[in-house]
């Protein structure tokens, strides 16, 4: 390969990752707007009948984010006990939530250091396997990557955004 093709081929590499990052930030935006636009009486309230409330969605989605950090090898997560709340229970249990105002704290912290993590990251690592997949399975199957979780977890942060989006019906 010659030069000219592998710095278009970096190039093309950083735009698609920039692509990636800007969609992720695109549903944070649409998150954090709708998250401003209700109250703590709709997030408390179920997205559906017989469905997950708001504020439990609102917390599994910080959980969630906050997964990210480890499985990316950038450090600890920030707040590990919301996964058993959040995560690993389902809604409705017996476990004590934190407030929305504490949920919406820890949403606004996460997603600010992912926002700092991704934006310290070397193109090339994002083609690095995730720590949650094995060296073996990952020369197998080398689209399990860092760049793989964020589109994951882009796509699954717009599918609870949907169901989020049911709260603006109740008054």
């Amino acid at each position: 390969m010659n030069t000219k093709e592998t710095t278009e081929s970096m190039d093309q590499k950083k735009l698609f990752i920039k692509m990636v990052i800007m969609s992720w930030e695109t549903q944070n935006t649409r998150v954090n707007k709708l998250l401003e636009e209700l109250s703590d009486e709709q997030l408390s309230a179920e997205t559906a009948p017989g469905r997950n409330r708001g504020i439990y969605l609102l917390g599994h989605l910080v959980a969630v984010s906050d997964g990210i950090i480890p499985l990316l090898g950038l450090g600890e997560k920030k707040y590990p006990e919301l996964e058993k709340i959040f995560v690993t229970t389902a809604d409705k249990s017996e476990l004590q939530l934190p407030s929305v105002a504490e949920l919406k704290e820890c949403w606004n912290d996460v997603n600010s250091s992912l926002s700092h993590y991704f934006n310290q990251m070397d193109p090339d690592e994002w083609f690095y396997k995730h720590s949650s997949v094995s060296q073996v399975d990952f020369a197998k199957e080398p689209y399990r990557n860092k760049l793989n979780i964020l589109i994951n977890r882009t796509n699954h942060q717009s599918y609870h955004l949907g169901q989020l989006i049911y709260l603006k019906t109740l008054n």
